[in-house]
């Protein structure tokens, strides 16, 4: 997980990046570019709003029966020819994947891009056991040559430029031959240096977009062609995939096969889009490993508000808007996650007390969750653990910072009123102030950093209002994993004592899909009965347009929401939108949102 300067907190990491001057040149210059492209590619499709409602209810589900779909995969994935493996942490799927290659006799192996991988060191394990991993995306290729690593989740040497590249292959793969800057110069020599060992060495690892529970499929998305050498010519073929990849159906990919391409590379369709299931004789690899990797995975989706981090399809469209990203470049981050989604990701993943200055890696502006294809609430994650670093660490300048700033932007004399003696009797620990004030110090900055953090987010009263004006009752929105319906101060929605600071509504990008005609319906919603979390609370989700929970109060903590099934039309395969309706005798059952309009 951890990149070369991790153990750096990111202020430092950053300062150093802005004073890089060609580095903000070029990942300026390509954010630039990539977002561009993918505003115009999105706006080709006019249902992209049902889209990403879909993909976030798919994962949402998977998400919800974690456990029984992977015991899908594996079932499906050993009963076509493959074997499954699974892996705690990092050093159980390094151990794996060592002793497949040693087992097969090869000191090679060659990779497609695998972020998996990546986080888990496998490269650096492998070398150990004598093993030599050969990264064949090129992008990857360039860091290897270089001793460098990966700045952005999709184009991982987004910090080089052209003129550095064609350096860096003169005097590694290309030697005694002069290149140009062209691209097609430097890809001829990555290639000529490639094919030798796509054709010779017998084992190769991948990582894995999606994993498909009912048939066993596996599938990558890639453009360049390597990931499917490598998938199809080596004898054995090891996968490393993290839990959170697997969907139930093979229908699923249907949707993701139109939201990752478009908010990655701005593509109609990937150039390559390979799948896989088991072993055929005389078709591909004779062998095929499933590597299932946890590595925190259960930690993260014990998470209440947490867990919809796993939703992520690793498209990097947060990177591109992200103000903060675009400046530094992703090495701040000290993780192979870098960005948004790794400032919430990584602490997920290895815990808060190793990156408990990365939740504060954002300005809160929300372009992350505008963009998100799965529609993760990027900016609320990000609160949330800002609040556990506090409780962490509850004296550290970042915690301080969160109510400081606040104070000197001096827009709201209230607030400076009420919360500033209260800081700064905080600040002064141990001393007669404290005691005289009667203080939990822990307890006060966590509460006052949930405070400012709502503040951030927009949670008063004049955007609450300019929410629920844009949304009528009738076409509300529950946005929300069932009792998790909590504000970023950690308190429920409707207890009295958030009244007035307390958002009435979760904050959210107005919906285009709201306006869809009746009869769109055409995924069966899942009953909430089957799947829970792994602490018992219930994980269903409504993702669509719906009423209030019970006629008149939104749904709140601890709700749960039991989803009664939804006719399926065979001509598409996306979630109706649902609403939440309450039947006459109390009970709550689900229904198709433009049949409840209609009413």
């Amino acid at each position: 997980m951890s990149a070369p300067g991790a153990a750096r907190p990111f202020p430092e990491a950053a300062r150093e990046a802005l004073r890089d001057s060609q580095l903000r040149r070029n990942v300026g210059k390509a954010t630039t570019t990539i977002r561009a492209k993918r505003a115009a590619a999105v706006a080709e499709l006019p249902d992209w709003e049902a889209l990403r409602a879909a993909g976030s209810a798919i994962k949402a589900r998977t998400m919800a029966t974690l456990p029984e779909q992977l015991e899908r995969l594996e079932a499906s994935v050993t009963r076509a020819g493959g074997t499954v493996h699974w892996a705690r942490d990092g050093a159980e799927a390094n151990a794996i994947v060592a002793a497949i290659a040693k087992a097969n006799g090869t000191g090679e192996v060659i990779k497609v891009k695998s972020l998996a991988t990546d986080e888990i060191d496998l490269n650096d394990a492998l070398e150990r056991e004598g093993i030599h991993a050969i990264e064949t995306d090129l992008a990857e290729l360039i860091n290897q040559l270089a001793g460098d690593w990966s700045s952005h989740i999709l184009v991982p040497a987004i910090h080089r430029n052209r003129a550095e590249i064609r350096r860096l292959f003169e005097r590694t793969i290309a030697q005694g031959r002069e290149l140009s800057d062209e691209p097609e110069a430097l890809t001829e020599a990555a290639r000529v240096h490639l094919r030798e060992k796509f054709l010779s060495v017998p084992v190769a690892v991948s990582g894995a977009n999606f994993g498909v529970a009912e048939t066993g499929t596996i599938a990558v998305f890639e453009s360049e062609g390597n990931g499917r050498m490598c998938i199809t010519l080596p004898r054995v073929l090891v996968t490393v995939m993290g839990i959170e990849k697997v969907v139930p159906e093979w229908r699923d990919i249907e949707v993701f096969a139109q939201l990752l391409p478009r908010s990655s590379t701005a593509e109609r369709m990937n150039p390559y889009t390979s799948f896989w299931t088991g072993v055929r004789p005389g078709d591909g690899p004779e062998e095929f490993h499933l590597v299932l990797l946890d590595n925190g995975r259960t930690s993260a989706l014990a998470d209440d508000i947490g867990r919809q981090t796993l939703r992520c399809i690793r498209c990097s469209a947060c990177l591109n808007v992200c103000p903060v990203y675009v400046r530094t470049g992703g090495h701040a981050y000290g993780s192979v996650y870098p960005g948004p989604i790794g400032a919430i990701v990584t602490p997920l993943l290895t815990g808060i007390e190793h990156a408990s200055s990365l939740p504060y890696a954002s300005s809160l502006c929300g372009a992350c969750a505008d963009v998100c294809p799965v529609r993760i609430d990027i900016p609320r994650v990000l609160v949330h653990l800002r609040g556990a670093a506090v409780a962490e660490k509850p004296h550290t300048p970042e915690a301080v910072s969160l109510v400081v700033t606040d104070l000197r932007r001096g827009t709201d004399p209230w607030f400076v009123l009420t919360h500033a003696p209260r800081m700064f009797a905080h600040t002064f620990r141990g001393s007669t102030w404290r005691t005289w004030l009667g203080l939990e110090p822990e307890r006060e900055v966590q509460r006052l950093a949930g405070a400012v953090g709502e503040r951030q987010l927009g949670g008063d009263a004049e955007v609450a209002a300019s929410s629920a004006a844009a949304r009528p009752e009738e076409v509300g929105v529950v946005e929300r994993v069932a009792g998790d319906e909590a504000s970023v101060c950690g308190h429920d929605l409707h207890a009295e004592k958030c009244v007035g600071r307390c958002p009435e509504q979760p904050r959210r990008v107005p919906d285009a899909a709201a306006e869809r005609e009746p009869g769109d319906a055409d995924r069966r919603a899942r009953p909430a009965g089957h799947g829970a979390a792994l602490g018992g609370q219930p994980l269903v989700e409504v993702d669509e347009p719906g009423a209030r929970a019970d006629g008149g109060r939104r749904a709140g903590h601890g709700d749960r929401l039991e989803l009664a099934d939804v006719d399926d039309q065979p001509a598409r395969s996306r979630p109706a939108r649902v609403a939440v309706a309450a039947r006459p005798d109390g009970e709550r059952h689900a229904e198709p949102a433009g049949e409840r309009q209609a009413r």
